[in-house]
Formats: structure tokens, sequence, C-alpha cells
């Protein structure tokens, strides 16, 4: 958790921290209570400003993801975990929809959109990161009819 970003990605660096850390509350991977790295210890280990980083636990303490102790760290709240798995559900249920939407408006055929839902579910890869060239090897595949 929290080992890379991908800095060309479209979705803004401070923006991917903030998902990683409400995926991991999602999946339980985080837990009530668990301490975050220090902003300084976390910038080093991505590669990014720590101002960057802050913004991120700045953002997920205003929605009540983080709470901040002076002088102990940044911990994982309490009683969150629910609110953020259903959050984190609700936005990918509209992301997918939209991307499916666009599938459809591109021609793309139920057979051809389920095989990279398909391709990409057997991937173990990271949000952010470049996709893997066995999904990307179907956008050479002939379309189906």
């Amino acid at each position: 958790m929290l080992s890379s970003i991908d800095i060309h990605s479209s979705v803004a660096v401070y923006v991917q921290i903030e998902n990683h850390i409400q995926f991991a509350i999602a999946s339980g991977k985080l837990k009530p209570g668990d301490q975050l790295p220090s902003v300084r210890e976390l910038s080093e280990r991505l590669g990014v400003n720590p101002n960057t980083v802050a913004k991120a636990y700045r953002d997920l303490e205003v929605m009540g993801l983080l709470y901040t102790r002076r002088g102990m760290g940044v911990f994982i709240n309490k009683g969150i975990e629910a609110k953020c798995r259903e959050e984190c559900r609700r936005r990918i249920i509209m992301r997918l929809h939209e991307v499916v939407a666009e599938s459809k408006a591109a021609g793309l055929t139920k057979k051809d959109i389920t095989e990279i839902i398909d391709k990409s579910i057997a991937t173990d890869s990271s949000p952010y990161g470049e996709t893997p060239v066995q999904v990307l090897a179907l956008a050479k595949k002939k379309r189906s009819k």
C-alpha cells in the first residue's frame, strides 16, 4: 500500500494518494487506529513533494477518514470502514458505467467489453499503473461483429 504512484496519470498525485488510502480502508488493509507513514517518509518513498502528501492527508482528515495526534502522527479514524467501502463502491460503479457507455458508443460489443474486463481482472496491477501488455494487446485485436 502506498508504494507507487504514476506521475503520468491524468489523476493528480494527491488524489492518487487519497484514493490508495481510501481503497486500503475499504478493503480492510488499513484498520481504525493504524498509523500512516509521516509526510516526509511517504514523500521520500513516492518521490513526490512533501506538500503533495500533506494535502492528501489534510483532505482525508477533512473527510473524516484520518486524524492527527500532535507529535504522534496520522491515524485511521474509527467507524469509517463501511462509509469508505460504500463511497469507493459508488465511485467505481459510476466510473465503470461511464467506461461501458463510452465503449458501446465507440462500437465495442458486449463480447469485446467482457474480454477486456476479464483480462484486466486476471492481471495483478495496481490503480494508476501502466496498463498491462496483455490488456493493451486487445486494442490491436480485430473487433467482433
